[in-house]
């Protein structure tokens, strides 16, 4: 018979946490959480030092009468929620709901779901702490205030549905910001020499770097025509020589920002799909005979420290895998990124050294296996020693003119055998860059040289990777707020994703616009940091949550009150396209959804007539020969090719169809994009080739 119920957020971690605890335990799930303010009224008690105003959450009747019962018939009750202030907060409101004495050791928590963990944990109770929750409804609380007074004044003066919040407004600002430089950008033109040269049979290149001691960039074709002229007929002597060992160092263990990140650039996975991953391999998944378990730790955390445990067991494992020499001599530690970082949770790591990927693989789905790869990958790599390279730069004079080459290779992996981190521009690996062995002195012949134009390039627009690190770079937000603050300002139509990379809408702008006119302080991002750091005092029991709420509401109040009187109504207006709906004659119209442009019927409501804006890429369909190919979307949003005759041609490519025949075999060519640019590829044989610069396509 058991006489204890332990109650968990999800039916997922209940199964793992009861398999491990046997049958004195009953566990169940509350399914999130149970209590929160109402949707239809701000629910805060501004004047009664913001006292909120708690119901029930719709739906939740029949679970929490499922936990009352359950708690009548056990000695009892632990409040096993997720670590972190969200968890904290849900146990809090389970023990309200249950009558439960907050000041019991009622607490439960772990940062991993493994036996030993969880036994560990319920030897170990504590109370509900008050600071962790107290910091959770301040933030709610902030939110609530901002959301509920802000939004109907957007309501009232723009349109209806529209919303305000700290953070996805900072965010959408930052991608407006972004805009307005790319457009404002004013390309700059600069040139540059290549030197082929050989020694042996040993070919390298060698770039322009100065002329009689200038190091400016040439600027024109003239300044160019002045170097060409002076080297012209020359030999290219070695000036100097410097070979020099550098140390290349392992990244950090995960947090959730660079998981997100990392798993946005290696695995293409938008943010809110890495947390959804990351909560199924944190929660458990069935091994098969070896049971139920967690395989990663917490994934909503800013800390990367990890446990003295975990350090050796890795030690073991790279030692016994990799050799001693891959072990550094004194385990790595790693330093908080910033002052607000968050260190009561580890890095996101594995959570046993036994379940290697390819061990488990054939009890994962296979997103759950390529984010468990990545973070077992990372977190190996960051145990183990530095990389070893070896650097060779040489300088040649042709003339007055220096041209410099560069070279290194990997003279010891190190952690790079496991894993090396990606970029935001994709690209990921120092490959080997062998330069021959060349003496000062020595005279060699250039084969060709080639001076090529270039134009600087604008600031690039943020990917869902780039915008996570600046938000984090800028204390704004935490862990647990990075996805969903990127899914609802698409939700909300302020920006759209194209190419995987965010745009603003003509309503986000607007929206920003307002918002800097009248409360420049939710958009100001030094101002968002800081609010953050106060609810981390919160938190930290260094600040009353009442206190903060109060000094942000003074101000908050008075630019209200001026923004009800002086923000003027706008009207957007829809831009009005050529063609007519075909299922009530009004015009179409151009509409902002969260995947880009589509064509709405003006009629709307009447008529709720929508279609996708089709692209024509010049291309004539090589399946019917008739029709002409088109750039359409999928219901995700991803882009895809197809016969403008479909459904009587169903051709169609997720590649674009580059115009072109396969020189092999006749087949159209596809243009294939990957991290190292574009390449020409048949997909009815092995050709490929690599797509010209001047030819690659937006």
């Amino acid at each position: 018979m058991a006489d204890s119920l332990v109650i968990v957020e999800s039916p997922a971690k209940a199964k793992t946490i009861g398999k491990y605890l046997g049958s004195k335990f009953i566990v169940k799930a509350s399914m999130g959480h149970i209590r929160d303010l109402p949707k239809s009224q701000i629910g805060v008690e501004v004047e009664n030092d913001f006292n909120p105003k708690y119901i029930t959450i719709r739906g939740k009747g029949s679970v929490l009468k499922e936990l009352k019962d359950a708690s009548k018939k056990v000695k009892r009750v632990y409040l096993a929620a997720d670590p972190d202030r969200e968890g904290e907060a849900i146990a809090w409101h389970l023990a309200h709901y249950l009558d439960l004495d907050e000041t019991d050791d009622c607490r439960v928590v772990f940062n991993e779901i493994t036996k030993q963990a969880v036994k560990d944990a319920f030897k170990t109770p504590r109370k509900i702490d008050m600071d962790l929750v107290n910091a959770q409804q301040a933030r709610r609380i902030l939110d609530r205030l901002v959301g509920y007074k802000i939004s109907p004044l957007l309501w009232k003066k723009v349109k209806k549905g529209l919303s305000a919040g700290r953070v996805q407004s900072v965010a959408v600002k930052l991608i407006s910001d972004r805009e307005n430089e790319i457009e404002a950008f004013e390309p700059v033109e600069y040139w540059s020499i290549t030197a082929g040269l050989h020694k042996g049979k040993s070919a390298f290149e060698a770039k322009f770097h100065s002329y009689q001691g200038d190091k400016s960039e040439l600027g024109s074709q003239a300044e160019v025509d002045v170097v060409l002229a002076a080297i012209k007929g020359r030999d290219f002597t070695v000036a100097e020589v410097k070979e020099k060992e550098r140390l290349r160092n392992p990244a950090p263990p995960f947090i959730t920002s660079s998981l997100q990140q990392e798993a946005a650039r290696k695995l293409s996975f938008r943010a809110s799909k890495t947390m959804s991953v990351a909560q199924q391999l944190y929660e458990g998944v069935d091994l098969g005979k070896q049971g139920t378990a967690g395989l990663i730790t917490y994934m909503r955390t800013d800390s990367t420290r990890i446990s003295p445990v975990a350090q050796e067991e890795a030690k073991g494992y790279i030692v016994e895998k990799y050799g001693p020499e891959f072990y550094p001599e004194q385990p790595r530690v790693y330093l908080k990124k910033n002052a607000n970082a968050q260190d009561a949770h580890e890095a996101i790591r594995p959570t046993s050294m036994e379940w290697e990927p390819d061990a488990v693989k054939e009890y994962l789905s296979r997103d759950q296996y390529r984010l468990y790869k990545l973070v077992w990958e990372r977190f190996v790599a960051s145990q183990m020693s530095s990389a070893v390279l070896d650097t060779m730069t040489v300088d040649l004079n042709a003339g007055e003119a220096v041209f410099r080459a560069s070279g290194s290779k990997v003279k010891f992996a190190g952690f790079m055998k496991v894993y090396v981190e990606g970029n935001d521009d994709g690209t990921a690996a120092d490959e080997d860059k062998f330069l021959p062995a060349l003496a000062e002195g020595e005279s060699l012949k250039a084969e060709s040289i080639e001076p090529k134009q270039h134009f600087t390039q604008p600031p690039p627009r943020f990917t869902e990777a780039r915008l996570v690190r600046t938000l984090e770079e800028l204390g704004i937000g935490r862990p647990s707020t990075y996805a969903p603050t990127l899914e609802t300002i698409q939700k909300r139509g302020y920006v759209a994703i194209e190419e995987k990379k965010f745009f603003p809408t003509e309503l986000g702008e607007l929206v920003i616009q307002l918002m800097e006119e009248f409360f420049p302080e939710i958009l100001d991002a030094e101002f968002t940091a800081h609010m953050e750091g106060d609810l981390d005092h919160v938190e930290e029991g260094k600040e009353d949550w009442v206190r903060v709420l109060a000094q942000f509401y003074e101000s908050f109040e008075k630019r209200l009150e001026v923004a009800e009187e002086e923000m003027k109504e706008v009207e957007l207006q829809d831009e009005v396209s050529d063609e007519v709906c075909e299922k009530c004659g009004s015009p179409m119209v151009y509409k902002m959804g969260r995947f880009g442009k589509f064509l709405a019927c003006s009629g709307f409501p009447d008529c709720r007539n929508t279609k996708p804006i089709v692209k024509n890429i010049g291309v004539a369909c090589p399946k019917c020969a008739e029709g002409q190919i088109i750039e359409r979307r999928s219901k995700k949003g991803r882009i895809f090719y197809g016969c403008d005759q479909y459904p009587g041609c169903d051709y169609v490519s997720w590649d674009r169809p580059a115009g072109k025949p396969c020189p092999e075999c006749g087949s159209m060519l596809v243009i294939k994009r990957n991290k190292s640019g574009a390449r020409y590829q048949c997909p009815s044989c092995d050709f490929n080739e690599e797509l010209p610069e001047d030819q690659e396509l937006g």
